[in-house]
């Protein structure tokens, strides 16, 4: 279970956020469940604990282990990363631990493992969920004991470690599909922390929006100097399913496309898929509630209220729909911005075209076709 910590003042909260960026490590947001996170962050820090870093892909796992090790006493040590599932499994194994020359064919000269060159600092093992069976012993007896042996040696290696792992999987049920060891679960999840997807912090959006702006504004050499409201609109109601990573992908096509100065993003790639994928996990009774109300809302061109609002259309009061609105994290109070918006939005968009078939015209008021937030 993920730990709570008391919440701290503003002005503390924000002291983090400065000492993480004179690191590096920019951390953007200021929602509540955002801050409960860097809180976690900052209380486990200090001290040489496992973490273990939950959630779904490109809620910002990484850049959490980053700031973990610019806050501990590790700071000024090695910082090293391994992707359990961007290597075949048996190569993993001489990552991790390094080999010696002839250990296997093609071991051609020595290596120094992933647990060697972290000594004294921080080893961020990513995607542990992929981490193969077989190895799964040996990497719970490097944490336990702190010592291994290279592949075709066998001098032990002592070595002083702070790990960190993450995963977007489920590691309690592979557990019960025996696809992940119980002991080395208990052993990685000493203090767990749970990175919440970007829809339960829709509020984020806005600044996440101008930091990735002016980012790659520098880096393409393109100066944007204004983002429309009506855009901004857009962006903070969509349910984005691959979290920061997809928006500042996003953003970065929108920086591309935009001239003049005014951000332009492409708003017809701005789809919701309400059905699920063959094979795709069972979406909960939330997000199936969620996206209804978004399709209705979308079908009333954002009103809530009245005879043509999306209340009447669900046969529910509006306060009823406003308090189911807050709670499954749809921004109400952007609706009536969004209604009165889409036009320019539309207007603004590079992609606009009298016979584009992702938009289509209801009356004289534009209307997002089926899917677009």
């Amino acid at each position: 279970m993920q730990g709570t910590v008391e919440r701290k003042p503003h002005a503390e909260r924000s002291d983090i956020k400065e000492r993480l960026g004179l690191a590096g490590v920019e951390m953007i947001g200021a929602s509540a469940v955002f801050e409960q996170a860097l809180e976690l962050v900052e209380t486990v820090a200090p001290n040489d604990s496992t973490v273990l870093l939950q959630g779904e892909t490109g809620t910002g796992k990484e850049l959490f282990a980053r700031a973990v090790h610019a806050l501990s006493p590790r700071k000024n040590g090695p910082f090293v990363k391994l992707n359990c599932a961007a290597m075949p499994a048996g190569l993993v194994e001489s990552e991790l631990f390094g080999h010696e020359r002839g250990a296997f064919t093609g071991a051609m000269s020595p290596l120094v493992g992933r647990f060697q060159l972290a000594n004294k600092g921080t080893l961020f093992l990513d995607e542990i969920g992929e981490l193969p069976l077989e190895i799964q012993p040996k990497l719970l007896r490097a944490l336990q004991e702190q010592e291994f042996e290279r592949l075709g040696s066998t001098r032990t290696i002592r070595t002083d470690v702070r790990i960190i792992a993450a995963t977007n999987q489920d590691l309690r049920q592979m557990l019960r599909e025996r696809r992940f060891r119980p002991d080395l679960y208990f052993r990685l999840n000493v203090f767990p922390i749970v990175l919440p997807p970007l829809r339960a912090h829709a509020e984020d959006i806005p600044e996440l929006v101008q930091h990735f702006v002016r980012k790659l504004s520098c880096e393409l050499n393109k100066p944007i100097e204004h983002i429309p409201a009506e855009v901004m609109d857009v962006l903070q109601v969509h349910e984005w399913s691959g979290n920061i990573r997809e928006l500042e992908n996003f953003i970065h096509r929108s920086v591309i496309l935009s001239t003049g100065g005014v951000l332009r993003p492409p708003l017809g790639e701005l789809r919701t898929i309400l059905k699920s994928s063959p094979g795709e996990e069972t979406p909960t009774l939330a997000k199936v509630e969620r996206e209804h109300i978004l399709q209705v809302l979308r079908q009333t061109n954002g009103l809530v209220g009245g005879r043509e609002g999306a209340a009447a259309r669900l046969g529910i009061p509006r306060t009823t729909l406003v308090h189911r609105m807050r709670k499954l994290g749809i921004p109400t109070d952007k609706f009536s911005r969004l209604r009165r918006n889409r036009s320019r939005a539309l207007a603004a968009s590079p992609e606009r075209d009298a016979n584009d078939e992702q938009f289509r015209i209801t009356g004289s008021a534009p209307v997002f076709s089926e899917g677009v937030v």
